[in-house]
């Protein structure tokens, strides 16, 4: 078949955000290459190329010459992941003053796909079993909310300050913290949280975001300071 004859930019642009949606947007996670594309949806290259390009100006994908296309928006450049630290307290000042603006302004401006895209996130974190899994979905849910909140230099903030979640020792401590507070107690307010967003409610939204961070903060201090007493 002729390549003009498979042209369909706009059934490559249904089928690629399809194929998005089960593939977590933290911008490092590269998709198939276009001739991958266009061999599995049967469409030409140009159409894959043209629907890329649309899902590029949206924020869904982002490319780099010479390493391919990668789902989620084009990180930041505030911060290399190594120049980070896992200073719990430093971390956790910046989540209690940023997120819960992000989650009023998401309140304020979350589409009805977009509380839907959090929905799904909440559904897949809820069901994952393991530390490493939770710490995907819920990093996932974070961003979404931080995404929804409608402006980018928020999130290049956002992006940065969670890199945090790359260092082992900050996952583990956070995975302590998480057994500590209650796993129900944690869903529970990832809930009543996402259910003020989609409310449209930025007051509810805040406060539930605060209270949420402020349950793992105590949890942490809480461990943080039984080993220090256990070391003396």
């Amino acid at each position: 078949m002729p390549d003009q004859d498979r042209d369909n930019s706009s059934l490559a642009l249904e089928r690629l955000r399809a194929m998005l949606r089960d593939i977590p947007a933290t911008g490092d996670n590269r998709i198939p290459t276009e001739r991958q594309l266009a061999t599995s949806l049967g469409i030409s290259r140009r159409s894959v190329r043209r629907a890329l390009e649309v899902l590029e100006a949206e924020g869904l994908v982002w490319r780099r010459q010479g390493a391919g296309t990668f789902a989620g928006p084009r990180p930041d450049t505030l911060a290399e992941p190594e120049a980070l630290d896992a200073n719990f307290t430093e971390v956790m000042e910046v989540r209690l003053r940023l997120e819960p603006q992000l989650a009023q302004l998401a309140a304020l401006r979350a589409s009805g796909a977009d509380i839907a895209r959090m929905r799904d996130i909440l559904g897949r974190l809820e069901a994952t079993q393991d530390a490493d899994g939770r710490e995907l979905w819920d990093s996932a849910l974070h961003r979404e909310i931080a995404r929804a909140a409608g402006n980018r230099f928020f999130l290049m903030i956002f992006d940065s300050m969670d890199r945090a979640r790359h260092d082992d020792a900050w996952r583990a401590l956070r995975e302590r913290a998480r057994s500590r507070a209650n796993l129900e107690q944690t869903t529970r307010q990832h809930r009543e949280l996402v259910d003020a967003i989609a409310a449209h409610d930025p007051v509810r939204a805040g406060a539930a975001m605060r209270t949420h961070l402020m349950t793992l903060n105590d949890s942490i201090l809480r461990l943080t300071s039984l080993e220090v007493l256990e070391d003396a």
